[in-house]
């Protein structure tokens, strides 16, 4: 069944405003898909409604307490920092954010059951992302679409080392849940923490055999500020990776990408690059709480994204749409309804 990709919505141009050549160029872009793909007046409406704050990228996990009584950990994979959902409403309060999608965290590994408790207290609040189980026997083909279908996930990580050794996310299985993401309207969202060239190739694999699934890069594909002719070849590949109308750019876990140190003012030639290449409107703010927390604070990760937007002289409309209209608009505007 052929699912159809989330419209790209035309980025307001404020009157006087002046913009950089790179910026026409995605806004020209953006105008062109908004013209393909059209609009329906719910969608236009959603378009002039105020923006909300949606972190695209954070994690959740039991205390020791609720673990103890009824979450347990993955065996070897206890927490080191907090992480429960009350310290996260805490944090998101006093940043001024509205919503966020909550990534499995390999804490809990396949066990989704206090991410899916939270997700069922607050509907409105959060979104959540399922970790893909890419056990060969292919059961976690059923698992993803009960994930899905009954537990009412909306987007799926694959996490390419948790394949089984010496296989590939482009294997049978791999592919049989990547499809069946695309056919049931769920994102994918890769990690490729030890470095997009080791996974570029089966990314791009995936996205030409399955053009029907949107495709999320975790915390800008890992890619740091090229410092040799390698990293800037492969900082390359993941602009060139624009090419795919269905990929899209997390801007997250700045402190993991940048080598320096708060506010990580070396990302700001990242992000007018990658804006350039995919447009505001298919880039999205992420914190990866609550590792952010013991690095620069949460409130701060949110503040850094306008700081270095601003440096680079993106426009209030670029800024909404990566500070939470693009998640939204991934999402059909069917969540997040704070």
């Amino acid at each position: 069944m052929a699912v159809k990709l989330p419209l790209v919505l035309r980025l307001s141009i404020p009157f006087g405003h002046h913009f950089k050549k790179r910026q026409w160029a995605a806004i020209s872009n953006s105008k062109r898909n908004s013209r393909k793909l059209g609009f329906s007046k719910a969608e236009m409406a959603a378009d002039s409604e105020p923006s909300k704050v949606i972190d695209s990228h954070l994690h959740i996990w039991a205390s020791p307490q609720e673990a103890a009584e009824k979450y347990p950990y993955f065996p070897g994979q206890e927490p080191t920092l907090p992480g429960h959902v009350d310290f996260l409403l805490e944090c998101m309060e006093e940043a001024g954010v509205d919503g966020a999608l909550i990534v499995q965290p390999i804490n809990h590994k396949f066990d989704h059951s206090y991410v899916t408790s939270v997700l069922e207290k607050y509907p409105s609040k959060f979104v959540g992302c399922c970790l893909a189980n890419p056990a060969e026997d292919g059961s976690g083909i059923n698992q993803l679409e009960n994930l899905i279908l009954k537990d009412g996930y909306r987007a799926v990580r694959f996490n390419p080392y948790l394949w089984p050794p010496g296989q590939l996310m482009t294997n049978e299985v791999g592919k049989a849940m990547f499809s069946k993401a695309g056919e049931l309207g769920v994102p994918v969202g890769f990690m490729c923490m030890k470095g997009l060239n080791l996974h570029l190739t089966e990314i791009e694999q995936l996205c030409k055999e399955f053009p029907s699934t949107v495709v999320l890069l975790d915390h800008l594909a890992f890619c740091k500020p090229p410092i040799n002719d390698e990293e800037q070849q492969l900082f390359n590949e993941l602009l060139k990776l624009s090419r795919f109308p269905q990929v899209y750019v997390k801007f997250s876990a700045l402190f993991r990408v940048s080598r320096n140190p708060y506010p990580y003012e070396d990302l700001s030639d990242i992000l007018s690059k990658v804006v350039s290449c995919y447009g505001a409107n298919r880039v999205m703010w992420g914190s990866d709480f609550p590792y952010v927390v013991s690095e620069c604070g949460y409130k701060e990760a949110k503040e850094a994204v306008c700081q270095l937007a601003q440096q680079v002289h993106l426009s209030s409309s670029e800024l909404e749409w990566i500070m939470g209209k693009t998640v939204k608009q991934i999402f059909n505007n069917q969540c997040f309804s704070l």
